[in-house]
Formats: structure tokens, C-alpha cells, sequence
């Protein structure tokens, strides 16, 4: 790899030194040409880079924020065209160069660009050698891994190619982003919350940075949403560019086959949960099967979630796997039911979610109360639902409808719509259906029967019959009111795809 000094002497080239002449033991990895504004966004580490001037703004203070940013970035020299678009070189720029020290060099004119770029090619090809042997036994670290977890195993063996320390974290909250990796020093992340953009993109995904005496590189995990490779060098010259892309990219295939993993999991967990609700287990079955997903069997938490872009609910259990607890899930249209650990906390809860999604909380259960802890949470669900509150806990708040606990819930909907759905055992469901049909339609008969695609009439005779069944008189505002608010708890609780049976719970706390 060559020297800016060694790049300087070759004397086919002409090339001299302006400034920065503390710099003159830089390594240069590599030869870069960009006119663009920002010069520095485009470099990776160990670059010389070359321009006609249009990069460098006419002004002092530009200058030098040119010259720190540069070398804020690992550039190893700034080399400049002569007689060509570059403004005056002021004072306070080559100070700048000096102190910092950042090489200037002046090319010649008409000496091409290219002839800096492949001098610095000739004398990488021992170096691009030694890059290939070192990917070669970065990317054997995956095979020797073998299946199952192995995480930190693998990352402990990249960093020791790397000779770096090696965090794999999520840019959203800086946490580790599997369970079994290293933290980030409280300090470090600290400093690393206003480098870090919030949503991939917000900021240059490979990018030097410098605190203090150490220099810090930050690069996306290809493939892996917020998955952010904090790297940080034990020695000099810092590991190469294209070694450290390959490195993410190892470790992103690491950590899509344990995503692959999480998903089927995910449909075992489903097909459990489907049937755990719907009361086609016993109760040494449930505990052995709860085991299974590493979920305490006597103390645990159905939690129930629900979003208008059920798109928001697609990786919570990773999410939650991710901070150290296992899940089973059941995905129902909009909504998500989740049996956790009873020491899965509320912050967690929230903060594995976006600000939209709605969670309601189950007391604390055990196998035998599996089907009273989805109504909680339900129940819980629906108060949060209703109010402002992101998060409830089972009867722990305001009451939902004027209601405090599922009892009261399944009671009103029993005395009001009890006899209906008893009519409709082993029938098509049309009443339900057509009466809350016609109340989202403003009790219009003709919207609601061109909503059924069913004659007017039709409707007509399913609305009496509703009321020769309930004893209730159709026309009366207050009687509409009940059973508005009857089918709304319904809805809330019902398991689509299940025929899970209601239970009674008792009323608990909420907070």
C-alpha cells in the first residue's frame, strides 16, 4: 500500500505538496475523482481524493470545514487540478491542512487524474492479495459457525480479522440487535444517538467519524432493516473498505438464517396459540408445549395488539426476541395475540412497537387460565382503544363503554344479542351481519341491501326478526344504541378464524 510521500516522489507524475506535510505517512487504499458539493460523503477510508476544484467552496470557513470534514472521514490526501476550477487555496485553509494534518497535493496540468489512479493501483496489488486471503477466511467463519445460534462466536472471529471491536445494533434505540451481542458502552452510545439517523438512508450508511482519539465507522447490515455495524479500530491503518463490506455481509447472512428460524417458529407458535385458544389442549399439554417456546408455564402474559396497517405488527416477535423474549404469536386480520413472559415490561411492550399500535395486557396466567387471559387482554385491547392510553392493562383504567371488566362486557352482549346468535347456531350468520350492516349504513334499508347485494325487503324482514327475537322494538333510538354498543364488544373479542368460547375473568387491575 502506498505512502502520500511514496505517491509524491514518483517522479513521472510531477507531483508536489501545498500543505499538511504531517500527513506524509497516510496510506493510500485507494484513488477517488468527484466535482460533487460534500466531497467527503463520498469517501470510505484511506482514499486520495481528486478534483478539479468545483468541490471546494471559495470562502475560508468553507475551506476548512472541507479540510476537517475530509479527514473527519479518513481521507488520507486532497489532490487538487491546477489551472482548472479550483478557487484561491486561503490562509486559513493550508493552517487548517497543517494542523490537521491533511496532505494537499497540486496536479500538473495536463497530467491526467488517471495517472494518479493507476500508481496507486500498481502498488495495491500485493494489498488487494492480502484483501482476498483475509475475505476468503472472513466469509469460512459462516461455515465453521455451523447451524444453530452461534452469534457472538462469529462476530468475535470477524472482529479478530478485523482487528476491531464489533457491535451489531439497532440504529432505532442503539440496543444489541440479537439477544447474545455485546452492548454498546453506555458513553459510546451516548455520542453514536446524534450520528445516527433514525430511518435507514437519514444518513450515509458507511461513513467514518471521529470522538475523541478514536475513530468510529457506522455501515448499514445489508438486507436487515435498522440492523447498524458499529466498528471500531484497535490499530493502525483501519481495516479496508471492501474487507468490511464483505464483513456485513456475513453477518447479515448470519442473521437472516436466524430470521428464517424466527418464522418458522412463528407458524408453530400460530398453530399452538390457534389451539390453546380454542380449548383443544390439556393442561399438561400446554405447559409442556409453552416450554417449548421458552415461555414460563406458570406465569405468563397474553398480550393482544392491534394496528390499522397490520404491516406495523410484522416483527414484534422478533423485536421482542431481539431483547431477550421468546414468543408464540397469532396473527388475526389486524391483530396480534402474544403469549410472553409475565416479566416482559410495559416500556418494552411499547417500545417494540410504533406509537400507532394499541396494546391491551392480560394479568399474569398460568396454563390452566389460557383462554381468560386472550379475554383480558382483549378486554384490555378494547379500553386502550377507545382511550388515549397506548397500553392497558386488564381493568387497570377508564371504563370501555362504561363498562369495567369483561364480565359485564359478555353480559351485555349475551342479554342483548344472546338470543339471536342462539337462532343463528348452525345457520348462515345473516342477522349479526345485517344489523351491523345497517348501523354502519345510518339505518338506510337501500345502502345496507345494495352493501349485501340482497333485496330491500329482505333487510326489512331481517331487522324484525332481530327484534321478534330480542323482544326489542327496532325503531326506538336507545334500543339501536344497545346493540351498537353490544356488537362493538363482540367484535372486539371475537378470534376470527377461531372458535374460541368466552370465559368469565374476574375483574383485575389496569395501569
Amino acid at each position: 500500500m502506498i505512502t502520500v510521500a511514496e505517491l509524491l516522489a514518483e517522479p513521472q507524475l510531477g507531483l508536489s505538496l501545498i500543505a499538511g506535510s504531517g500527513g506524509l505517512g497516510n496510506r493510500i487504499t485507494w484513488a477517488h475523482t468527484s466535482d460533487l458539493p460534500r466531497l467527503w460523503e463520498w469517501v470510505t477510508g484511506g482514499e486520495i481524493m481528486m478534483t478539479n476544484g468545483l468541490s471546494i467552496p471559495p470562502d475560508a470557513a468553507g475551506q476548512v470545514e472541507l479540510a476537517e470534514s475530509l479527514v473527519r472521514a479518513g481521507t488520507s490526501a486532497l489532490a487538487v487540478g491546477e489551472k482548472m476550477h479550483a478557487p484561491q487555496l486561503l490562509p486559513e485553509f493550508l493552517y487548517a491542512c497543517n494542523a490537521l494534518p491533511l496532505p494537499v497535493i497540486n496536479v500538473p496540468y495536463p497530467l491526467p487524474f488517471i495517472a494518479i489512479a493507476r500508481s496507486v493501483a500498481e502498488s495495491s496489488l500485493l494489498e488487494e492479495s492480502r484483501r482476498l486471503r483475509q475475505t476468503a477466511r472472513i466469509y469460512d467463519l459462516l461455515r465453521l459457525a455451523g447451524a444453530g445460534n452461534h452469534w457472538q462466536k462469529l462476530l468475535q472471529g470477524v472482529a479478530a480479522e478485523l482487528d476491531s471491536r464489533l457491535f451489531v445494533v439497532d440504529r432505532r434505540c442503539l440496543h444489541p440487535w440479537h439477544p447474545d451481542g455485546e452492548a454498546l458502552p453506555a458513553t459510546l452510545a451516548g455520542e453514536l444517538k446524534s450520528l445516527v439517523g433514525q430511518t435507514p438512508g437519514a444518513t450515509k450508511n458507511f461513513q467514518w467519524h471521529r470522538l475523541g482519539d478514536q475513530h468510529i465507522l457506522m455501515m448499514d447490515i445489508p438486507t436487515h432493516t435498522n440492523a447498524l455495524l458499529v466498528v471500531l479500530p484497535a490499530s493502525e491503518p483501519h481495516p479496508d473498505a471492501v474487507v468490511l463490506l464483505h464483513a456485513a455481509t456475513v453477518l447479515g447472512l448470519e442473521l437472516s438464517r436466524t430470521v428464517l428460524a424466527l418464522e418458522n417458529r412463528l407458524r408453530l407458535g400460530a398453530e399452538f396459540l390457534l389451539q390453546a385458544f380454542d380449548g383443544r389442549n390439556g393442561i399438561a399439554d400446554l405447559e409442556s408445549r409453552l416450554s417449548e417456546f421458552e415461555i414460563p408455564a406458570q406465569e405468563f402474559l397474553v398480550v393482544s395488539m392491534s394496528s390499522d396497517d397490520g404491516a406495523h405488527l410484522a416483527d414484534v416477535h422478533v423485536n421482542l426476541w431481539r431483547h431477550g423474549f421468546p414468543t408464540a404469536c397469532l396473527r388475526s386480520f389486524n391483530k396480534l395475540h402474544i403469549a410472553v413472559s409475565a416479566e416482559c415490561s410495559a416500556e418494552l411492550l411499547r417500545h417494540v412497537v410504533r406509537p400507532d399500535v394499541r396494546i391491551g395486557v392480560s394479568t399474569p396466567s398460568t396454563a390452566a387460565g389460557v383462554q381468560r387471559a386472550l379475554q383480558e387482554s382483549l378486554w384490555a385491547l378494547g379500553t386502550a382503544g377507545s382511550s388515549t392510553e397506548q397500553l392497558v392493562r386488564y381493568a387497570q383504567g377508564p371504563s370501555w363503554l362504561g363498562l369495567t371488566s369483561h364480565d359485564e362486557g359478555k353480559a351485555l352482549v349475551q342479554r342483548l344479542l344472546g338470543p339471536v346468535f342462539e337462532y343463528e347456531r348452525g345457520r348462515e350468520p345473516d342477522l349479526i351481519l345485517t344489523l351491523k350492516t345497517y348501523l354502519d349504513m345510518q339505518r338506510s334499508w337501500q345502502k345496507t341491501a345494495a352493501a349485501l347485494f340482497a333485496h330491500r325487503q329482505t333487510i326489512i324482514y331481517r331487522i324484525r326478526k332481530i327484534g321478534e327475537l330480542t323482544g326489542l322494538d327496532m325503531t326506538e333510538t336507545s334500543t339501536l344504541a344497545q346493540l351498537w354498543f353490544a356488537l362493538q364488544i363482540h367484535d372486539a373479542m371475537e378470534i376470527r378464524g377461531s372458535s374460541a368460547p368466552l370465559t368469565s375473568p374476574s375483574p383485575a387491575r389496569r395501569g
